[in-house]
């Protein structure tokens, strides 16, 4: 029922959702005009902040900033590997193939290439309501490793989690058989606090390897940068703003909610 309700109830606090739940109150009593009025105000401050860019890049900046590369990676028995960062082989792809998060796999690849691990755990389970186009995410991830010369018989596949609760509670489990408690974490750079949070709650000792940077210094200098044309960019909303606000406060809410819970 938790994961039920943390796929359905978010969308419709994050800006678009929130948007179409005030006009449709706007429809419902568009005969008390002021209420609609509001309602409609409302909807359209929403929707200009969430496609904000300058909102968008903060919110992104906040939360992927937490964690920088380290200059140095120690080594460890096991690096986990969080799932997210797949595609299904569904007809007409071929093959597992990677999406905006794949980030994830050719840096796991790079870092067990350069002695930073000796086994891989990869996971991530596939919820099939919800993202059809993943099927399997660790045996999609093991995949696309072995075909970038990571032997099958250094991965260990947890395919059961649903969230990122589940993938620090059943990576413990399997991580408690081997006798290991110090890893290295790797997933998404707005994806990481949130990750860290419940893998330490676990008990873990967590050395994070954030990727899939969406916010660079440069890119960061580029849009405050003192311009009549950069601040009339910034201000002009589109969905790609909108769709970095909704992730980063995807994973401001998952932190709450998972304090609020507990492990």
């Amino acid at each position: 029922m938790f994961v039920f309700l943390s796929k359905i109830l978010p969308p419709f606090i994050y800006p678009l959702g929130l948007a179409c739940i005030f006009l449709g109150l706007a429809w419902v009593f568009f005969h008390r005009a002021r209420f609609a009025r509001s309602a409609v105000l409302i909807s359209l401050l929403l929707l200009w902040l969430g496609g904000n860019r300058l909102v968008a890049f903060q919110l992104a900046r906040w939360l992927e900033w937490q964690y920088l590369p380290l200059d140095e990676i120690p080594p460890v028995e096991v690096m986990v590997v969080l799932g997210g960062g797949t595609l299904a082989a569904n007809p007409p792809r071929a093959m597992p193939e990677i999406n905006g998060a794949g980030d994830r796999i050719l840096y796991a690849a790079q870092l067990y290439r350069e002695g930073k691990a000796r086994k891989m755990l990869l996971s991530g389970g596939g919820i099939e309501w919800y993202t059809p186009s993943a099927a399997n995410p660790a045996a999609e991830m093991a995949y696309l490793l072995e075909m970038m010369g990571v032997p099958r018989e250094v991965l260990i596949l947890e395919d059961q989690s649903q969230n990122t609760l589940q993938n620090a509670q059943r990576s413990k489990q399997i991580l408690e058989k081997l006798g290991v408690r110090r890893i290295i974490l790797v997933t998404s750079a707005m994806h990481m606090p949130r990750s860290v949070h419940v893998f330490e709650k676990q008990g873990l000792e967590v050395i994070p390897a954030p990727t899939d940077y969406t916010v660079t210094q440069s890119g960061w200098q580029l849009i405050t940068a003192p311009k009549f044309t950069t601040w009339l960019l910034n201000l002009i909303p589109n969905a790609d703003n909108l769709s970095l606000t909704t992730r980063a406060l995807k994973e401001i809410i998952g932190t709450a909610v998972y304090e609020w819970v507990g492990d």
